[in-house]
């Protein structure tokens, strides 16, 4: 399978790129801004499972974003059986403190890069006649009737337009092979939790997720299209 991961440089993304990577015959694409990182999975990769993922870097809050994707894709000349859309951005912030670059940073990498990724993907890389299962990692935060906590409005605000955005991609491609499917996860234990919450423990970590997300994005096509499934341990 060819194999598209966002926000592949480190948590839940890298753990997600290790578990496909781990299948020999998967042609894996992990992107992230940090090339470093990125070369460092690239490298476990291949020693651990003989598997040589491609990697390239991009920054998710650039202008010209979905410009620089369209030229990661032009050097991927084959069709995307799986995207895992993971990059986020987590904004912990007191409503009143928000400020419109927070506001625009949020959605530019929590929902307009998962829309431009999308929008080139369908133009460029999936034939609509095969069958490709887009999975948006949304949060619990943005999922209806959840406990909601302080300080996330707008991140919780941009993961619940993500989920809604899925619901409606679903609809407007269901007579065709494309699969979308939102999971919004509780907390998991990531550096960027950790970053935003430094005294918070989360009970899951990031490998345990991945490999729920890596099953349901094989597998979770057969049964759900449209869907926003909660996968948390603790929030209700």
């Amino acid at each position: 399978m060819n194999i598209l991961v966002t926000g592949a440089s480190q948590g839940i993304g890298a753990e997600v790129v290790k578990l496909f990577a781990a299948e020999v015959n998967n042609n894996v694409v992990a992107i992230s801004r940090n090339i470093e990182t990125l070369k460092e999975l690239k490298s476990f990769c291949a020693d651990e499972y003989k598997n040589t993922i491609q990697v390239f870097s991009i920054d998710y809050l650039s202008p010209t974003f979905q410009n620089d994707f369209e030229l990661i894709l032009s050097a991927c000349q084959f069709h995307f059986d799986i995207i895992v859309n993971n990059a986020g951005f987590l904004l912990n912030k007191n409503f009143l403190e928000v400020s419109a670059d927070d506001v625009i940073k949020t959605f530019q990498v929590n929902l307009y890069a998962p829309i431009q990724i999308i929008q080139s993907l369908l133009s460029n890389n999936i034939d609509k006649t095969k069958k490709t299962h887009i999975v948006n990692i949304g949060s619990m935060g943005g999922y209806q009737g959840s406990a909601k906590f302080p300080g996330l409005s707008i991140y919780s605000s941009s993961k619940a337009a993500l989920a809604n955005l899925t619901e409606c991609l679903a609809e407007e491609y269901k007579d065709t092979d494309l699969k979308f499917n939102c999971l919004a996860l509780g907390s998991v234990q990531t550096e960027m939790l950790s970053k935003a919450f430094p005294d918070y423990q989360a009970q899951v970590s990031a490998k345990e997720m991945a490999t729920y997300i890596v099953d349901f994005a094989q597998n979770g096509s057969h049964y759900f299209n449209g869907k926003v499934i909660p996968v948390s341990k603790q929030t209700p």
